[in-house]
């Protein structure tokens, strides 16, 4: 340059490597969620009252988890891949659309066999959704800004379960339980628009900032297994912990309504929002509202618990805190030792610090052009786990009488994901691995 040329114009802050720009796609991407985690809870909120109209029991509400997971076996690796082929736009588009058919047929679903169909398709579109954002915040923020992505991500999304479980119950005894069902539907609708912006936005970025294009023609069944240990310990971490949390969740408005004789909702009169304000405002006091505390908390801390990990690392040795705080919270709840809100805190804890740690790990052990394979792989096997899981909490409930069982199920796993995450510690300081190590600074954003 000489010293007639002009300065370069810098980059402002709406242009593709600005923050404005990075925090509308972090935005757009936990709303493209937002719908199918708001609907996927409803069922669980409305456990007791589908129970009622169904003329069913607990464990035909498992099954509708375990169809929910079933599909998602099926369709998360496929999934994977065809991110990895086809892009994070146009298949994001094409699992949403499964995600709005498939709560629609469970909203007019006159009982549970066909509400099962309908949760078969939800999921299979749900979990494959999951995969392509997981894919879309590993090409946008890989690097120092990876985990606390996620974390902002998983918060608002996690913001429709946290409103699903303290609203749903509102909703049907207002309006109507289909109404409740149909709301979340709408909601689904809502996060395909978002689906739709975050595409206008990926398309600019891509071409001003040269991220790499879809359609990699190296993805290929054949690289499932060269996916190293540390790699399936994650894996295997991440269905102890998932199947402890998430088929407790299904049925826990129920085992807080029958167990502990907590209301389903805190409503006395006045409008309907004023009605939900009650119900947030009375969270520990009413059974969804105690069961939305786990997600509560998550939606809460989790991007500051992404910001710690970006900094500090320690990926293998949060996942075994987490895992270790799951096991005195499930005994204290199937002994009833201490009121109910004091173990779904510390439930809610455990569901910020392991996720925060394990789902950005996966980019750091995986081949960048792996990734949307990685994650497909590893959610499918999870959802092994949920659909097992989800069926067998719901079984020992009707054939037991009582929560005692499930909660001792659960926490055994707490116990099985404390042992696997002290193994990935141990293979990594042995090794020098990069989970233990804070993240480095992404070449391709410039790290802003």
């Amino acid at each position: 340059m000489t010293h007639s040329d002009p300065p370069l114009p810098t980059p402002g802050a709406l242009h593709p490597s600005g923050w404005l720009f990075r925090a509308a796609i972090l935005a757009l991407v936990g709303l493209m969620s937002y719908g199918s985690y708001f609907a996927y809870d409803s069922i669980g909120a409305l456990a007791p009252t589908l129970i009622q109209i169904w003329h069913t029991d607990r464990e035909s509400v498992g099954l509708l988890y375990t169809a929910y997971n079933a599909a998602a076996i099926v369709s998360v690796l496929f999934a994977g891949i065809l991110t990895d082929r086809i892009g994070t736009r146009r298949a994001s588009v094409l699992f949403s659309a499964f995600i709005i058919a498939g709560a629609a047929v469970v909203a007019l679903a006159p009982g549970v066999g066909v509400a099962v169909v309908g949760r078969f398709v939800f999921g299979a579109g749900s979990e494959a959704l999951i995969v392509a954002t997981t894919a879309i915040l590993a090409r946008w923020f890989a690097g120092r800004w990876l985990a606390f992505s996620f974390g902002l991500t998983l918060s608002i999304s996690r913001l429709g379960s946290l409103l699903s479980f303290n609203t749903e119950s509102l909703v049907a005894s207002r309006f109507g339980w289909q109404a409740a069902l149909w709301v979340a539907v709408g909601l689904c609708v809502a996060s395909l628009v978002c689906t739709l912006l975050y595409g206008l936005l990926d398309r600019r970025g891509e071409r001003a900032l040269s991220l790499p294009l879809p359609g990699s023609d190296r993805v290929a069944w054949r690289h499932v297994v060269r996916f190293g240990p540390s790699y399936w310990l994650v894996v295997a971490l991440c269905v102890t912990f998932y199947c402890a949390i998430f088929p407790f969740t299904s049925l826990s408005t129920d085992f807080f309504h029958d167990k502990w004789g907590l209301p389903l909702t805190a409503d006395r009169g006045g409008s309907f929002l004023a009605a939900v304000f009650q119900d947030l405002r009375h969270m520990f006091s009413t059974a969804p509202g105690t069961t939305s505390i786990v997600i509560f908390a998550s939606m809460l801390l989790s991007p500051f618990a992404g910001t710690l990990v970006d900094r500090i690392g320690r990926r293998a040795g949060l996942m075994a805190l987490g895992s270790l705080l799951t096991i005195p919270c499930f005994v204290a709840l199937g002994l009833r030792a201490l009121p109910p809100f004091v173990p779904m805190i510390g439930l809610g804890a455990a569901f910020v610090l392991v996720p925060a740690a394990m789902w950005p790990a996966v980019p750091l052990i995986v081949e960048r052009e792996r990734v949307g394979t990685a994650f497909g792989l590893m959610t499918m096997v999870q959802n092994v786990g949920l659909a097992l899981f989800s069926w067998l909490n719901g079984l020992l409930r009707d054939r037991t009488g009582d929560y005692a069982a499930s909660m001792a199920m659960f926490a055994c796993l707490g116990l099985f994901g404390l042992v696997l995450s002290a193994l990935l510690w141990r293979r990594e300081r042995r090794e020098g691995g990069v989970l233990e190590r804070p993240a480095a600074v992404p070449a391709q954003l410039g790290g802003g």
